[in-house]
């Protein structure tokens, strides 16, 4: 992103990060929300916060070297919750019916995660970059967030030491613990670049959000 966070870069007139918290703050399945941002950019967010009257956001914390050191700060400022529901900063297409939908899926196993089906052919290889293997593309999943989980489980996942991971639910998994996926969505795509950024605005448009 050329030295811009990404959580804070524009989407629509408005911070990418202030667009995923206008959606959970509608949620009314949602009860508190904790905000984990890196440090440069507490003031910033709590200014943003207080400017919004966002009720539900309880707290705002500054994140860790790794992510799952920044989740796990985040859980440690959440007071008697049930559910967990853990989303990336920089999804900023999240609807409340995804949410919704993780919230429900989750009753099943205790862990649930918004995926979609992979839609490239995906091929394994080497440092030489030989192919070594075309896995079976009906059996990929993409994973996204929102990730849900019961409170208890997730709490005990972080609690036990790791090498670093991309998301939640493989922290998780290695516990033992089934993982359901549920439907995610293609909109609900991560700004990672500023080629992310520019479709994100042509959906924005696109549904006038």
């Amino acid at each position: 992103m050329g030295g811009t966070d990404k959580a804070f870069a524009q989407l629509g007139g408005k911070p990418v990060l202030a667009r995923v918290i206008e959606t959970f703050n509608r949620c009314q399945s949602i009860g508190q929300i904790v905000v984990v941002v890196n440090a440069s950019k507490i003031n910033e967010c709590r200014q943003m916060v207080n400017e919004q009257g966002w009720a539900d956001t309880t707290d705002i914390c500054v994140g860790g070297e790794r992510r799952q050191d920044s989740v796990a700060a985040g859980l440690d400022r959440l007071k008697d919750c049930g559910w967990v529901v853990v989303h990336d900063g920089a999804r900023p297409l999240v609807t409340e019916e995804l949410i919704k939908r993780g919230l429900a899926e989750v009753q099943e196993t205790g862990a649930a995660i918004a995926a979609v089906p992979v839609t490239d052919t995906i091929k394994t290889a080497g440092d030489d970059r030989i192919v070594r293997e075309t896995l079976p593309r009906s059996s990929l999943w993409a994973a996204q967030t929102p990730q849900v989980f019961r409170c208890e489980t997730i709490k005990e996942a972080y609690r036990q030491p790791t090498a670093e991971v991309t998301d939640d639910a493989a922290i998780v998994e290695r516990l033992g613990y089934k993982v359901k996926l549920y439907p995610g969505s293609y909109d609900n795509i991560k700004i990672t670049t500023p080629e992310d950024l520019a479709l994100a605005e042509v959906l924005v448009n696109k549904y006038g959000k």
